[in-house]
């Protein structure tokens, strides 16, 4: 799977849509998006079909970012479902950067978290590195 991209942008008309134009003009297809905005700052959570290629964008824009490998959960589709997963990962002592939901199917919602240590959260979700899907208890 594909790099996540935790983007800083500024929270002001055309600053998503700048993003957007500059990746496609080198060809990069964005795979996963999610955005949100508070005060002077905005923030785009990204998955692409090119990571080398995304960072050299990112780069050229100037735009503050993180990365890390994603981490695919099956969360349960209830209330609470994601409370649970998000205290699971902080009594890890991890800290989650961004977060999207990806799909969904009975009983649990599909979501990928980019994080500050991928280990941690794979040993905190119950998940292996290898299967990289775990529903919490």
């Amino acid at each position: 799977m594909a790099r996540q991209f935790v983007v800083q942008l500024e929270n002001k008309p055309g600053e998503l849509a700048h993003l957007a134009r500059a990746l496609a003009a080198r060809g990069i297809d964005l795979r996963h998006i999610g955005g949100v905005g508070a005060g002077d700052l905005g923030c785009a959570f990204i998955t692409t079909s090119d990571d080398a290629a995304t960072r050299e964008v990112l780069h050229g824009l100037g735009h503050p970012y993180i990365e890390g490998a994603p981490v695919l959960v099956e969360v349960r589709d209830e209330p609470g479902g994601l409370a649970d997963a998000a205290e699971r990962l902080a009594e890890a002592g991890v800290n989650v950067c961004g977060t999207l939901m990806v799909g969904r199917k009975p009983g649990a919602v599909e979501m990928i978290f980019c994080v500050d240590d991928e280990a941690k959260a794979h040993a905190a979700l119950h998940q292996t590195e290898v299967d990289e899907v775990g529903v919490p208890d």
